[in-house]
């Protein structure tokens, strides 16, 4: 639910478990965290409902995963919150989450794994891609581009 990851310590279990698998045992060596336009998860972080929330109480307890990527919009000056400007303040949250734990930590540091965050609006089908340089969402287009010089890829023609 809101493609949360809570951070490693907090809820030891199912998702803990996942990614040190996934990165230690399968050799999983990309994680992307990708939000979407819509979430529920979101909507319910913007305009919580304590009478939906209080008949969930694990899913409220679970939605506090994602509490902060609120606090820092509305710290922000970026005006009013909205699903989506949440959605992708949440994406870059949880990576900073996945990188607390453990196997990530470890596979970040041999170079063998790298994260990556995508918004995805459902109406238009576009994707947007975390750069992590400048913590905006740009065009996939863009990131590939920016990706290739980083790397010294030339762009295929």
């Amino acid at each position: 639910i809101g493609n949360i990851v809570p951070a490693y310590g907090e809820m030891l279990g199912g998702v803990s478990s996942a990614i040190e698998y996934a990165v230690s045992a399968l050799k999983v060596s990309h994680i992307i965290v990708c939000g979407h336009s819509n979430c529920g998860a979101m909507k319910a972080l913007l305009d919580p409902d304590p009478t939906n929330l209080n008949k969930m109480p694990t899913v409220a307890s679970w939605l506090r995963n994602a509490e902060a990527a609120r606090a820092v919009l509305e710290a922000s000056d970026a005006g009013p919150a909205t699903v989506r400007s949440l959605a992708e303040q949440n994406v870059q949250l949880q990576i900073a989450h996945l990188r607390t734990h453990p196997a990530v930590a470890a596979g970040l540091a041999r170079g063998t794994l790298t994260l990556q965050g995508w918004f995805y609006d459902i109406a238009s089908g576009e994707v947007v891609v975390l750069d992590e340089t400048s913590r905006q969402f740009v065009h996939v287009d863009e990131a590939i581009a920016r990706l290739r010089a980083q790397s010294g890829t030339p762009a295929t023609a």
